[in-house]
């Protein structure tokens, strides 16, 4: 990511966010898009509190697919048949609910550090429409699935083609993204 980013004119930093220089710099907002469950959130709403200029504003949120129940279930059908011991053969039937710990993990940790105003969840809802091909080729980004053999990542895929080929070739997505927010006190330093 960090050379891709590179490519495309931007500077770029690498460090682990809880260990991060800024090299005294101050900023407005803070803002981490499916990543925030791999920071400590204890270390990290701390760190972004010491980072932001009061009524700054740290945002951390997901996106939560939820395919239609049936293509839900028949894709899990295919994980349990391709690779039985991963969570993704175990999927649940409400996935929003499935992330409700890590909206409330952070929202906890925000709050406990005593820098920010109360915690606030935000959630918007959108749909996107794939194709078979358009699913197929995200499928390999999602997260741990560059960890499976290309053997294993062919079979899923396979199964995942064929599952959704059977519905028509093609199907709408429902997400959910979910931000949890919460501004930086004034009075606090």
């Amino acid at each position: 990511m960090a050379e891709f980013a590179r490519r495309q004119g931007f500077d770029v930093e690498v460090a682990k966010f809880e260990d991060w220089d800024p090299a005294g710099r101050a900023f407005d907002t803070i803002i981490a898009a499916m990543t925030w469950h791999w920071i400590d959130p204890a270390a990290g709403a701390a760190k972004a509190a010491g980072l932001l200029r009061p009524e700054g504003r740290l945002a951390v949120f997901w996106n939560v697919g939820q395919p239609p129940p049936d293509l839900a279930g028949a894709f899990s059908e295919v994980y349990q048949r391709v690779l039985p011991d991963t969570p993704f053969a175990h999927t649940s039937s409400d996935p929003l609910a499935a992330y409700e710990q890590f909206f409330t993990k952070a929202a906890n940790e925000i709050e406990q550090v005593g820098a920010f105003h109360e915690p606030q969840r935000w959630q918007f809802d959108w749909e996107r429409r794939y194709t078979k091909d358009q699913w197929l080729e995200q499928v390999p980004t999602f997260g741990g699935h560059s960890k499976f053999s290309p053997t294993k990542l062919d079979q899923l895929l396979a199964g995942l083609g064929d599952t959704i080929d059977a519905i028509g070739g093609s199907f709408a997505m429902r997400y959910a993204a979910v931000a949890v927010t919460a501004s930086r006190r004034a009075d606090s330093a």
